[in-house]
């Protein structure tokens, strides 16, 4: 690991750090060293990635704030690949293309002794990372050079980020923010009643099999209570989407797809409906969140645990593997608040439609978020029932056109204008695979959306592409703000004792002590007020969420 800092101009780094080891000038143990730079410097560590700060905080190092090269580099340049040597030549003004290829070390290296600079020198002749720069590393007396080199990056990306917009230094700082958060969240984990969970498990997949054939009789009773609807169709494979459609239209079900949300209309239809739906939840548990889940990624501490992501890659929404992101709500009850804590969750109510009025600065659909539900006064003002104000600001963001949100876009169009037409700004650009920029300053590279076909060759791409950015304006913009949010919370509810322990799209949930989660549950909620007056400069919008105490995560309101 390395890390960096401070990160002032002209202020030589107070460590270096490698492999969780304080290796360069210092000889105090690592959370000493940590502590004390903290105390006296206020520092903001600087790192190529978060990964640098792995080793340390595993240690229970706590690190306050921090520059990330790596997310700082997506934000300003796009997409998701970001090795150090990209970085550094992006950052230098060098092309991408003249970087050089790592050596892989057998008979078709074709890297040699008088490509790479002398010894000492971290830099090649034209000015990018040496091209061996990872076994360079090898070496402790390379570590300081390595340091000064992420400065370098970091007070060029500084500089260009306050080039593009005078949001995006923020922006980087929050994104750093949410790599380090993500770190801990795969340390800390998500705790679990692993009693309950099996039991949960137990009632989709049945009891656990002793061997392939008990698996094999589970997975046949499972298909049974679906086949018994259809006598003469028992050898039908419910796992083939071509046999389904085949079995649902001899019952006179003919349906484009066996998607869930294409059956949920035919349920009154014919009985094989529900039983289909509820077999395809009971085999997602089986298959992808049973037994095998359970033993792989939930530890002796029961404390579910998967890598975590501070952006997709897309928009920029955080992400995370083993189930954390996407667990079935049939699970939910298994997550469980350990002997002493509680969960402190927290919802942001109707986010997106908040972020469109800041980022699109329409002072008629500022004034509706006043509400605690914003769809009423925006139904109000369009003369139509609530429902259809609901899909008509969720058709807008996400480009639908057809159908009764179609029709109540055009009032949306003439009540709200000036959210509207950024919206179809986006959708134009997008369309053109032109690039655009989120209100914190992401880039996101429309042009690289279905980029197998280029803009302009397919109408169809096209409008996908419009939909595309239509969506990540917002959705990202969102993002921003929740993870501004959280670094927030990550900062103010740290003395209590708890953390947080799952960041679910706009929702958070920590853990902490129960005397403490009355006072945690209200600071989080101030952390939700400074955050968006932060993030938005101040707009007259106005964010909500739904705070509780709760002791499982399934007793929260939906």
């Amino acid at each position: 690991m390395l890390v960096a800092g401070p990160g002032r101009p002209g202020a030589r780094p107070a460590a270096v750090l490698h492999d969780g080891r304080v290796r360069t000038g210092v000889a105090a143990a690592l959370v000493e060293v940590v502590a004390e730079v903290e105390a006296a410097h206020r520092p903001r560590w600087v790192w190529w990635s978060a990964d640098a700060a792995r080793e340390a905080v595993a240690a229970g190092v706590h690190l306050s704030r921090a520059w990330d090269a790596t997310e700082a580099h997506r934000l300003l340049h796009g997409g998701w690949d970001a090795p150090p040597a990209l970085v550094w030549a992006l950052a230098r003004g060098l092309p991408a293309a003249g970087v050089p290829t790592a050596p892989a070390g057998d008979l078709f290296d074709l890297v040699s002794a008088p490509d790479l600079p002398p010894d000492h020198e971290l830099v090649d002749r034209a000015g990018y990372l040496r091209a061996d720069h990872a076994r360079w590393l090898e070496d402790p007396a390379h570590l300081e050079p390595w340091a000064h080199a992420v400065l370098t990056v970091a007070r060029a990306q500084l500089d260009a980020a306050t080039g593009v917009s005078a949001r995006l230094s923020a922006t980087v700082v929050s994104e750093s923010a949410a790599a380090l958060l993500c770190v801990e969240l795969e340390r800390d984990g998500l705790p679990l009643d692993r009693a309950r969970t099996e039991q949960l498990v137990a009632g989709a997949a049945g009891p656990r099999a002793a061997t392939d054939a008990d698996e094999a009789r589970a997975r046949t009773a499972r298909d049974a209570l679906v086949l018994r609807h259809v006598p003469g169709r028992e050898h039908t494979d419910l796992r083939n989407p071509a046999q389904v459609k085949e079995l649902l239209a001899a019952v006179g079900v003919d349906v484009p797809s066996t998607r869930k949300w294409v059956l949920e209309a035919y349920r009154e239809v014919h009985p094989v409906v529900p039983a289909l739906l509820a077999w395809r939840r009971d085999e997602r548990i089986a298959t992808t969140y049973g037994y095998r889940w359970l033993d792989a990624c939930v530890g002796a501490d029961d404390r579910l645990r998967g890598r975590w992501t501070a952006c997709d890659g897309a928009a920029g929404r955080m992400t995370a593997e083993n189930g954390l992101h996407n667990l079935p709500a049939v699970l939910r009850p298994g997550v469980a608040a350990g002997p002493g804590y509680r969960f402190v969750r927290a919802d942001l109510g109707q986010v997106e439609p908040r972020v469109l009025a800041v980022v699109s600065g329409d002072a008629a659909f500022a004034a509706a978020t006043r509400a605690d539900d914003l769809y009423a006064p925006v139904a109000q003002r369009l003369g139509v029932e609530r429902p259809v104000a609901k899909i008509a600001v969720l058709a807008a963001m996400y480009g639908q056109r057809s159908g009764a949100a179609g029709e109540a876009l055009a009032g949306l169009e003439a009540a709200y204008p000036v959210a509207m037409s950024l919206l179809d700004r986006a959708y134009a650009s997008g369309r053109r695979g032109e690039p655009l920029r989120t209100y914190g300053g992401r880039l996101v590279p429309t042009g690289r959306f279905l980029a197998a076909q280029p803009p302009g060759s397919d109408p169809a791409l096209d409008a996908a592409r419009g939909r595309f950015a239509r969506n990540a304006v917002i959705q990202g913009s969102a993002a921003e703000l929740f993870k501004a949010w959280a670094a927030t919370v990550r900062a103010t509810t740290r003395d209590l004792g708890g953390g947080i322990v799952l960041c679910l799209h706009d929702e958070l949930l920590l853990h902490v002590p129960e005397g403490a989660s009355e006072e945690a549950a209200r600071r989080v909620d101030a952390a939700l007020v400074d955050a968006a007056r932060r993030w938005s400069g101040g707009a007259p919008v106005r964010f909500v969420a739904d705070t509780s105490v709760i002791a499982r995560w399934s007793d929260a309101k939906d």
